[in-house]
Parts: structure tokens; sequence; C-alpha cells
């Protein structure tokens, strides 16, 4: 077993402000996981998801990786580009999904579900019609369900290729586990394996789309600083992990060659950036927070 690194006073308060701002949007903050004391999550403290989740690298880069397969869905590309704040502020729209998903998972049921309830009634209002003249709502219970189930394997697979393997046993519980809180937001099929999730890749296949919005949001991505400037560098590197997430066949749909790919050099630094952040407690963190709101220990998911 690998055990947690310590990091002197002045690196940890760093890193622990470089999360912090990670998750922080500009309506302040990023909520108290702290509270209410005793009160369980949606999901358990020994779940799987509280391990991958945790990880800030696996965070990011399975995000994006979500977010460009959301854009490869017409009905999907629509809603979130017409509908959200993603061209004028992407970082925060990220943010925003990033703290939805750290409720979900971590934060106590009287705060998950009640956020949850929020999201599903602001779904209600978005609808339209594709530049294709098709028309779409963002509650369709089809399209949440690629929009859960996507952010699921991106999740999932970041922390499987950046961090430490998982088994075909991990990737169904990974799954499996968050199956019941993407239903409470209307995803009733959501995958429960990664069997699933392949199935539905295929069904999804034919309606799966290249667009010039796909590259705009890589460009505005890598020009909007996400990270403090001493960690500026990696930014770019994940946004090529993120592409190499995408399965080969619709990364050659999508028009994503090589070019947007990581290098080799580049593979072993986000690997070696996600072992890392695995081992690292993180205090503010909203898993460590959460640990602590049950009266667990600060590393218990780093033992």
């Amino acid at each position: 077993m690998i055990a947690a690194i310590r990091l002197p006073g002045v690196l940890q308060r760093y890193l622990n402000g470089t999360v912090d701002a990670l998750l922080s949007v500009e309506s302040g903050g990023h909520g108290d996981f702290a509270r209410p004391v005793r009160e369980e999550a949606l999901l358990p403290a020994d779940s799987l998801s509280w391990r991958v989740l945790k990880n800030p690298i696996a965070l990011f880069v399975g995000g994006t990786a979500a977010v460009i397969l959301e854009l490869a869905e017409p009905k999907v590309r629509a809603g979130v580009w017409e509908h959200s704040s993603f061209r004028k502020d992407p970082l925060n729209r990220l943010k925003r999904t990033g703290l939805a998903a750290m409720i979900s998972v971590y934060g106590a049921r009287s705060v998950a579900e009640p956020m949850i309830a929020r999201v599903v009634r602001m779904h209600a209002a978005v609808q339209g019609t594709t530049a294709a003249g098709i028309s779409y709502s963002a509650n369709d219970p089809p399209l949440l369900t690629w929009v859960h189930a996507t952010a699921a394997f991106g999740f999932a697979e970041a922390y499987n290729q950046y961090v430490r393997p998982l088994s075909t046993q991990n990737l169904d519980d990974f799954y499996r586990e968050g199956a019941p809180v993407s239903r409470l937001y209307g995803a009733v099929d959501s995958p429960r394996s990664i069997a699933e999730m392949q199935v539905l890749f295929a069904s999804t296949r034919a309606r799966l789309a290249a667009s010039p919005i796909i590259f705009e949001f890589l460009r505005i991505m890598r020009e909007t600083a996400a990270f403090p400037g001493p960690l500026r560098w990696l930014q770019p590197m994940l946004l090529r992990a993120a592409v190499e997430l995408i399965p080969g066949w619709l990364r050659e749909t999508l028009g994503l060659s090589e070019y947007y790919g990581l290098r080799a050099y580049e593979r072993r630094v986000v690997k070696w950036a996600g072992a890392c952040a695995d081992r690292i407690v993180l205090p503010t963190s909203p898993a460590v927070q959460s640990c602590l709101r049950l009266g667990l220990p600060m590393n218990y998911l780093y033992a």
C-alpha cells in the first residue's frame, strides 16, 4: 500500500489554494462539505467514487474529456453552447459542473438532493433547435444519459490511465455506484458497467459528429488560465491527456488528429502528476472535509 505524502507547510497551503481555486465559482466558495456533522452522502465513503474523484488531475482531465464527448452529440452540443456561459466564461462553467459533481458524490444528502433538484429545474427551461432543425430539451432522458455516462467514462478513464490502473471489476463498480445518483438528475438509463458503456457508445455512434465548436472549446481552454502561474505549464498537457481518453474511432470522426494528443514524454509527466496527486492529502478539499464530517481520519481515502 502506498502511503500519503506529507508536504512542507508552505507547499501544502499552496496546493490547497490551487484545488480550492479550481472548484470555487464566482458566486462564492465551493460549499461546506464538513456539515451537517455525521450526515451521510448519496454515496458511501468506502465507494470507489470517493477515491477516484478526490484526485484533482483525474477530475480536470476526466471532466474535460466528458465535455468533448458532450459536444460530439449535436443536441447536447446545441444545449451546452447556446444555453450556458461556456463561450463567455468557460472556466466558471467547468467549475460549476465540477462543484456539482463534488456535491453529488461527497455532499451531505440534505445538501446534495436539493442541489440536484435545482439543476433539474434549470434544465427544464433549456430547449431549442439544432442547426439541422432537430428539436431538443435538456431534460430529455437519452440526452441526460449521454451527459452523465460520458462524465463517468471521463473520470474513470482519467484515473485508470493517468493515476492508477483499474480492473474491469473496479470500472463496473464505479459505473454501478454512480447510476442511482444519475437517475436523480433524470438519466434513467445510465450504464451500470463498462460493458453497458460500450453498448451506449455503439448505439450513439451514428449521431456523433465533428463540429468547429469542439475546436473552439479546446482553444478557449488552452487560453483560459485554470491553474496558477507556477503550474500553468501543466494545463496544455492535461488538455491533450483529455483528448487521448476519447475512443480512437471517435477522435477520427471528430478530426482530433495526433496533433491534439499527448507526446510520449507528456504522458509520463501526466502520469507522474496523477500519481503524486493521489497521495497528497488536501485538508480543505471536498473529499477530506467530507471524511471529517463523517468522523473519519483525514487520510482515510489515502491509506
